[in-house]
Order: C-alpha cells, then sequence, then structure tokens
C-alpha cells in the first residue's frame, strides 16, 4: 500500500550549475580571469583598448544601465503602492521611526569602528608623501545641497548634464536622476491618493498592477546578472589592477578591515541578538551583496534588495518598498560611516592636524545625521568633503584618495545594501510581522526561497521545508 504524502510538496532540486549562487561565483572567478588576459593584452598602436577589455566594458556597463533603468518606475510605483496601503497598517508611524532609529544605531557602531582603526592603524602616517598629490574634489557636499535636493525639479527628478572633451571639444549629454526627489513625488502622490479614499482606488489599481510588470521585467534582468558580473569585475581588474593599491595599502586595509568586522561580526550580532539564523539572513541577502560588490551602486542593485528583503527575509511587501528604498538613499554604513571617519582620520594624519575629542565626536555626528547628504549625489566624495569642512580639515585631501576610491566602492556598496536589508528584517521581527517560515525557508541556491516566476511576483509561500541554523 502506497502512502501520499501530505503538505507541501518539496521541490526538485536543480543541478549545482542551474543554481543562482554558483552562476554569480563562476561568473566572478571568468571575470578575474578575462580581465588579466585584457590586462595582459595591452592597447593598440594608437592606445585603444582591445577587444577584449571594449567587451567586457560594453557588457558590465550595459547591464549596470538595465538595472538603473528600472530604478525610478520601481521606486515610484513601490512607494505609492505602499503608501495607499497604509489604510491596512495600524502601525506605520512607528515602523517608519523604528526604522530610523536603527538605520542610526547601525551608523553609529560603524563610524565608531572606523575611528578606532583609523587611529589604531593609522594609515596616514604610513604613506610617503612624495608619492600623492592633493587635489579639489569633483563634488562637495553641504547641508544647504541636501535641502535644496529636495525640492523636486521635475515629476521623475530627471537632470540632465554636459561635458566636453579637451582633445576633441566633442559635447555629450547623460540623463540621470535624483532619487530623493522621486521619492519626495512618490510620498506626495500616494499621500494625495490616500486621502482621495475610495475615489482613487482606480489609480491604486492602475498602480498595483504596473508595480507587477515592472517587478517581472526586474525578475527578468536579475535573471542574467551572471552575465553583468562577468563584465564588471573584468572591466574593473583591467582598469584598477594592484599598481593603484601599493601607495595607500595601509588605508585600504583599513576601510576593508572595517568593512568585513561590520557585515561579518556586527550585523551577526545584531542578527542572533534578535533571534533570526544568521545562516538565513547571510544566504538570503547575498546575491544583493554579490551585485552590489560588482556593480557598485546601491541604487542599481535596489530592485535586487528589495525583492531579497521580501522574498528571502520575509519582510512584509508594504513594509520592504517603503524602507528599502530609503535606505538606499540613506542608509550607507561603508560610504557614510566606515569611509568617512577612516578617510578623515587619513587626510588629518597626512597633513600633520591633531584631532581631539571634539572632532570625533563631530565625525560620529555627521555619519549618523548627515548621510541623507547624499542621497542623489556621488554619495562617498559627497559624505567625506561633508565631514572635512565639518572638521575644518582641508578639502584638497580628497584627492589624496580618488585614484583607489573605485577599488574600495565596491566592498562600500557591498556593507550598504547589507545593511539595506538587515535593518528592515530586525525592525519586522522586533514588530512582529516578519514572516519567519519564509525567512528560515531552504533556498537551495536559487537567489529567492521559491525561485518560480509565478511565486516571486504573486507573493506565494515557499514550497520547501524550514530549515534552522
Amino acid at each position: 500500500m502506497s502512502s501520499t504524502p501530505t503538505g507541501a510538496t518539496a521541490r526538485k532540486k536543480k543541478p549545482f550549475y542551474r543554481s543562482f549562487g554558483f552562476q554569480i561565483t563562476l561568473a566572478l572567478i571568468l571575470g578575474v580571469v578575462l580581465g588579466v588576459l585584457a590586462l595582459n593584452l595591452g592597447t593598440d598602436a594608437e592606445g585603444n583598448p582591445n577587444g577584449l577589455t571594449a567587451t567586457l566594458s560594453t557588457i558590465g556597463n550595459g547591464y549596470v544601465t538595465l538595472l538603473k533603468a528600472a530604478v525610478i518606475p520601481l521606486v515610484f510605483l513601490a512607494i505609492v503602492a505602499s503608501i495607499t496601503q497604509l489604510r491596512r497598517v495600524t502601525n506605520a508611524a512607528r515602523l517608519a521611526g523604528q526604522t530610523l532609529l536603527w538605520f542610526g544605531i547601525t551608523a553609529l557602531i560603524a563610524v565608531t569602528i572606523g575611528i578606532i582603526l583609523g587611529v589604531t592603524i593609522q594609515p596616514g602616517n604610513r604613506v610617503d608623501h612624495s608619492d600623492l598629490t592633493a587635489g579639489d574634489p569633483y563634488a562637495v557636499g553641504t547641508w544647504w545641497n541636501f535641502l535644496k535636493g529636495l525640492i523636486p525639479q521635475n515629476f521623475l527628478g530627471l537632470t540632465v548634464s554636459s561635458s566636453a572633451d579637451a582633445a576633441t571639444g566633442a559635447v555629450t549629454s547623460s540623463v540621470g536622476f535624483n532619487v530623493l526627489q522621486v521619492i519626495v513625488v512618490s510620498v506626495a502622490v500616494g499621500i494625495a491618493a490616500l486621502k482621495l479614499g475610495k475615489r482613487a482606488e482606480p489609480f491604486i489599481s492602475v498602480t498595483e498592477s504596473l508595480l507587477k510588470v515592472v517587478q517581472r521585467v526586474l525578475w527578468w534582468i536579475i535573471r542574467i546578472a551572471p552575465i553583468g558580473t562577468l563584465g564588471l569585475i573584468g572591466s574593473a581588474v583591467v582598469s584598477y589592477g594592484t599598481d593603484k593599491l601599493l601607495t595607500l595599502v595601509w588605508f585600504v586595509v583599513a576601510v576593508y578591515v572595517g568593512l568585513v568586522l561590520v557585515l561579518f561580526v556586527v550585523y551577526p550580532i545584531l542578527i542572533k541578538a534578535n533571534g533570526l539564523s544568521v545562516r538565513q539572513y547571510f544566504s538570503g541577502v547575498w546575491p544583493a551583496v554579490q551585485l552590489a560588490f560588482v556593480s557598485r551602486s546601491s541604487i542599481g542593485t535596489l530592485p535586487l534588495t528589495q525583492r531579497v528583503t521580501e522574498r528571502n527575509l520575509g519582510v512584509p511587501r508594504e513594509y520592504a518598498s517603503f524602507a528599502v528604498p530609503l535606505g538606499a538613499t540613506t542608509k550607507m554604513d561603508g560610504c557614510a560611516a566606515i569611509y568617512p571617519a577612516i578617510a578623515a582620520i587619513f587626510v588629518a594624519q597626512f597633513f600633520g592636524v591633531e584631532l581631539n575629542i571634539i572632532s570625533y565626536v563631530l565625525i560620529v555626528l555627521v555619519s549618523v545625521v548627515g548621510s541623507a547628504a547624499t542621497a542623489g549625489t556621488t554619495g562617498a566624495t559627497v559624505m567625506l568633503t561633508l565631514t572635512l569642512s565639518t572638521l575644518g580639515l582641508p578639502l584638497e585631501g580628497v584627492g589624496l584618495l580618488l585614484a583607489i576610491d573605485p577599488i574600495l566602492d565596491m566592498g562600500r556598496t557591498a556593507v550598504n545594501v547589507a545593511g539595506q536589508a538587515l535593518v528592515p528584517t530586525i525592525v519586522a521581527k522586533r514588530e512582529g510581522i516578519l514572516d519567519e517560515a519564509l525567512y528560515n525557508a531552504r533556498r537551495d541556491g536559487e537567489p529567492f526561497a521559491d525561485d518560480s516566476d509565478d511565486a516571486v511576483e504573486d507573493g506565494a509561500s515557499p514550497s520547501a521545508e524550514p530549515v534552522r541554523a
């Protein structure tokens, strides 16, 4: 006599080579190999990049462009949809307050680690001054610019910039967007729809349907992440190599030690302290962390960050659609806490400026409160100049570090994204709204707990059995 199993049927385990994690890891390795090969091929007689270098650059830049193209509709639709659903949530104000509080707590811990490492390692005293040249920063952060940035210039916060080639005189124009302005517009539209009540029901229905369409397109983009990863990491190897690390090796060491401590020590402690599995957190957030590392863009990674927060970590969609976009612009433990703290101490040591206890308090204050000033701008540079100007340190010190900034930016962005998923998870757990069955579900190397398109888009519960750490 045969028996039929009850409950959900477990998914058939896919071959290892179809695992998203395996594909990303393989892409990283192949990207490094191809990058080294392209670097050794050099340039042609006219100084133009070889075909392999150009191909890697095109693939990598193309993938980041795809991600960024989806950001505006995702942020706008997600925030509008989440605000209109607040009528079903009784503790919306408390959730927002708890989110901002935990943003501040984690930033405080991160900047403290940065200060300790800067004072202990003393990277500014370990460099040969003759090898470095000070220079004016290409962007300067101020509180005034932040306040002006809150005012939307147009409906979608679009910006147009032009630059001229010094050699040919050719002018190129590019279109960008200010995410902070997109959030401001989205919040205003969402509140207006909420206030209109039943009269806004058709608009709300269309918004929710459009959001599902955008999420399906994003799912397709995420599926080709291994291809984009190969191009991005290969292009990075060609562009940066190892020469630029040698002069500022101690500064790089200090920053990456801080990033590792926050990502692999502080975050696990916070996860464990809130009664959650550390292993499940990392397996859930890792797809977004990997993409953030190679793309160097919190905004570009936003679609995947929001998706893993909902589908892997069990944060309700209504809350995640508010907290994750907010975190992508203001929650930057790498760019706005660890890095500016160590960099400011480096600049002070390089120029022989003695910092006192008040200086360190100001570094903490700027890092905890001022990270919002980086929204919609060049985050790390703006945050560093804001810190230097607050301390009265020479802004020319930024020029000392620009050569290796892309190398540091990979690690900084990975930590940023991990924190942007961490805080909503902690808040959801503390408020009793976290789907712990989804958080603890088996993933078997897939990017989400349930890898089927319908389940991902429709919010179905995973069919796999839960596991415990």
